[in-house]
């Protein structure tokens, strides 16, 4: 494990020596060695509306998500991503005149050094300051970029100046998806009353333009390492111009232009995100082959590659992973080998780890994940991935108030799909709680009292209709209560087990507690044989606390 470790280390001051001679790898060799990417949603892009948010703890967990750690990098790496995407949300952290939080950018500064001290790319950027609603300040029209382009430039310059000296592992992206004043997805105008309207889509592909060539102007202008480095630039709203039900679907990437770039010729990155239907399979493969046959003539063909910053499914009023799996494996398989046939790169939108399973770390669908890497390094590559029940863990439920319940499972799916749901409890129940579950609509609910440390519930379909939306461990009594679920897992129809992640729902609290851990190992070749103690990224700790370390050659948890 040692001797990994220091030939890691010096292949990253290799790629470092590289980046500092200026030197830099062009765009196209970036995402050929960036593999397959992930995003880390949710977390340093959440926000609260147009409020500011001075509480940089808060800001990052605020939508579910745990304070991000550098094992969860490390985690990503060794199961065989290449690259993170760190959204960032920058407003409530601004100033009127746009100077940022010198608390929250020293927190953007570690995270970025957690990605990259694990061997991985990072793509840094501009995220929910674009968007639909109120709360977004940077819109597709030209009246907009007037009066915000010089605060937008001010941002960017600030960010450039933070890591001028990075080398070529880091990524800058201007915006995410960025809508014209109506929040038009698809193309633009595409959400105005009166319908499509020329001009004002016009205007929006020019403003989309204009924020795309000050942002390569304003990084250049910093100098450093800043004068070469590989930018990417989106389309309006991100468009991916998939399908053919409309003829402005292709607009936002025969639109979009590339920036004029100090650099010279290779170092600028197209993106596009893109989340389609995965109900029917041919019709999927049918619209993938158009979005990539797009993308390469409309996009690849002005000079620069593309990567598909995000991708997922379109999730229709279901979660696919959950009702379709199946279908969602097939997809994976398709996605990534037309990415790749096509030399473009793919960053995963946030799922495959979610939430307090992020902060042991471990994967919430590690089937997906490994489908996902296999997809791309082929099916004899052996991914380490972590998930829950390689982790000896229980959950602390306190009650605040009678009828209060936390989630067992928080994800709809088809009765076809589970059976039942196991629930365990440290301790003989009192007669007060009971597995609540949530039926196709809200007057169908089915209820069982808990009476023993281990319960089973077998879903009723006559009760729940074809559906259960949610289910919850609800507590009956009017005093604060405290119990312990050492695990629960839904029940498929063979009767195989899937733990369960619990979350608050509503009155409680829900805290996840480590005690220990059998986590395959990391990397088996250089283990150590001694008993020695070494943190995540290879150095030996004498006195380990609380965290995630590595003892002959595997991983453990201490409490």
């Amino acid at each position: 494990m040692r001797r990994f470790f220091l030939l890691l280390a010096a292949a990253i001051m290799a790629v470092a020596a590289h980046a500092q001679s200026g030197s830099f790898e062009t765009a196209t060799e970036a995402i050929a060695h960036m593999k397959v990417g992930w995003n880390l949603g949710n977390t340093l892009d959440a926000h609260d509306g147009a409020n500011a948010c001075p509480d940089i703890v808060r800001s990052e967990t605020m939508w579910g998500q745990p304070l991000t750690r550098p094992a969860l990098m490390t985690m990503m790496r060794y199961a065989g991503f290449g690259a993170i995407r760190i959204p960032v949300t920058w407003f409530p952290h601004m100033d009127n005149e746009g100077k940022v939080d010198e608390a929250w950018m020293k927190r953007v500064h570690e995270v970025v050094d957690y990605v990259l001290d694990s061997g991985l790319y990072c793509v840094l950027n501009v995220h929910h300051d674009t968007g639909a609603g109120d709360a977004h300040w940077l819109h597709a029209n030209t009246d907009t970029y007037q009066q915000q382009h010089a605060r937008y430039e001010y941002l960017w310059r600030q960010i450039a100046n933070e890591f001028s000296s990075y080398g070529e592992r880091l990524l800058f992206e201007s915006y995410n998806e960025m809508l014209d004043r109506y929040n038009s997805w698809c193309f633009a105008t595409f959400a105005r009353s009166g319908g499509y309207d020329a001009t004002e889509a016009a205007d929006a592909y020019e403003a989309i333009n204009r924020y795309a060539q000050s942002f390569v102007d304003v990084v250049r202008q910093t100098g450093g390492n800043n004068a070469h480095r590989n930018l990417v630039v989106n389309t309006y709203g991100a468009c991916s111009g998939g399908g053919t039900w409309n003829a402005h679907l292709k607009d936002p990437l025969k639109e979009m232009q590339l920036p004029t770039d100090p650099a010279g010729s290779g170092h600028l990155i197209f993106q596009v995100h893109a989340y389609p239907n995965v109900k029917n399979l041919s019709s999927m493969r049918t619209e993938m082959d158009d979005m990539f046959n797009a993308l390469n003539e409309h996009l690849v063909s002005k000079g620069a590659p593309v990567i598909i910053g995000e991708w997922g499914t379109a999730n229709d009023g279901e979660t696919d992973y959950a009702v379709r799996r199946d279908n969602v494996m097939a997809f994976v398989d398709y996605f990534i080998g037309k990415a790749k046939a096509s030399n473009m790169g793919t960053f995963w939108w946030m799922g495959l780890t979610n939430g307090p399973i992020r902060s042991l770390p471990a994967f919430s669908q590690p089937d997906l994940a490994e489908r996902i890497v296999k997809a791309y390094h082929g099916s004899s590559f052996s991914p380490v991935i972590p998930e829950l029940d390689d982790i000896d863990h229980h959950y602390t439920i306190s009650y605040n108030s009678q009828w209060s319940e936390a989630n067992l499972y928080d994800s709809p799916f088809q009765l076809t799909t589970y059976k039942g749901i196991k629930v365990e409890l440290a301790e003989q129940p009192a007669g007060n709680l009971q597995v609540k579950v949530y039926g196709e609509s809200d007057n169908l609910q089915q209820f069982q009292s808990l009476s023993q440390t281990v319960s089973t519930i077998t879903f009723n379909s006559s009760t729940l209709g074809s559906t259960v939306k949610r289910i919850t461990l609800q507590y009956t009594q009017s005093s604060p209560f405290t119990t312990v679920v050492k695990r629960a897992a839904l029940i498929k129809a063979d009767g195989t087990e899937v733990t369960t992640m619990l979350n608050a729902f509503w009155g409680c609290s829900v805290e996840l507690n480590v005690s220990t851990s059998s986590v395959p190992a990391i990397h088996s070749a250089d283990s150590p044989t001694d008993d020695a103690v070494y943190s995540l990224d290879g150095r030996r700790v004498s006195h380990p606390k609380k965290g995630v370390y590595i003892r002959q050659g595997k991983k453990y948890v201490i409490r």
